[in-house]
This record gives structure tokens, sequence and C-alpha cells, in this order.
């Protein structure tokens, strides 16, 4: 991280959004959920290793707390923007809410054309975060759940 350091743990949803901003080396755990209610049919656990560059997004207008725009290696990028409101934008306009809890972590829900996507972000470090997500079907069953270990890259300077 460059420049002061953010208070840890972060107090308010700028602190955390500045907490996010970096080069993420993680370790992604998934499990997909069977669309059958056998358990026996449900497919194996999947753990991949990535990296994600996180930049924060400057806020603009009354209401605009900012945002992260998030890439991918693969060329995979996405723009979060966040509402004074709770409302969490997408680079289409509004997809979900957000809420910061008491414990520091970030809570995102995102409406999708397949059902609801429920994302925590929490630190336990400066340098270390932690996300799980579980992905909901129209009908409410889980589909994928992950969770997600993700250590800061650091400059040795």
């Amino acid at each position: 991280m460059t420049g002061p350091s953010p208070a840890f743990p972060p107090a308010d949803l700028p602190a955390f959004l500045q907490l996010c901003a970096g080069r993420w080396m993680g370790l992604r755990s998934t499990l997909a959920g069977s669309a059958s209610s056998d358990p026996e049919e449900g497919a194996a656990p999947l753990s991949e290793r990535g990296e994600v560059e996180v930049t924060l997004l400057a806020a603009g207008a009354a209401g605009d707390l900012g945002g992260l725009r998030v890439n991918a290696p693969e060329g995979i990028r996405s723009t979060l923007g966040f509402d004074g409101d709770g409302g969490l934008r997408g680079a289409a306009g509004a997809i979900g809410r957000w809420q910061l809890w008491p414990d520091g972590s970030l809570e995102l829900e995102l409406q999708r054309h397949e059902g609801l996507v429920r994302e925590r972000i929490w630190f336990t470090k400066p340098n270390l975060r932690l996300r799980s997500s579980v992905e909901h079907r129209a009908d409410g069953s889980a589909a994928v759940a992950s969770f997600c270990s993700e250590i800061r890259r650091v400059s040795a300077s």
C-alpha cells in the first residue's frame, strides 16, 4: 500500500474501499451445488490460485461514496459503485445493495439474471483479505459457494 495507512479495522465504507485497493494474490475454493435433491450428484470442490488488481474509484456527485474496479489477469473486469443509501451500481446501473457491519465486514447483495449472489468481505489484517460468497438460483436454492483468502502483494521498497 502506498501513502498513509488507513485505520484498521475500517470504520466506514470509504476506509474499507481504500483498504481493498491493491494487487491481491489469492486461493479460491468453490463448491457447486446440484440441481437435483441427491447430494451425491454435487460437483467435487475446485480450488484455484489467481491474482486480481483492485483500483479505488473516487467519490463523485452527492451520495456517491466511490467505488472499486477489479481487473483479473484473464481480462475479466468489473466495476462497483457504492451509493450513500446502500445502493450498489455496476457498469449497467443498479445491481444490488451493500452493508458495512459493526465487525468491519462488508456484505454485498447482487441481483443477477440467474438469481441472487451474497458476498461477504473482511480483513483479519490490512494485507489479508477473506471473501465468501453464495450464489442462489431463482428458486432460492444454493447453486455455488466459494471461499477466497487473498494476500496483498507488496513491493520490496
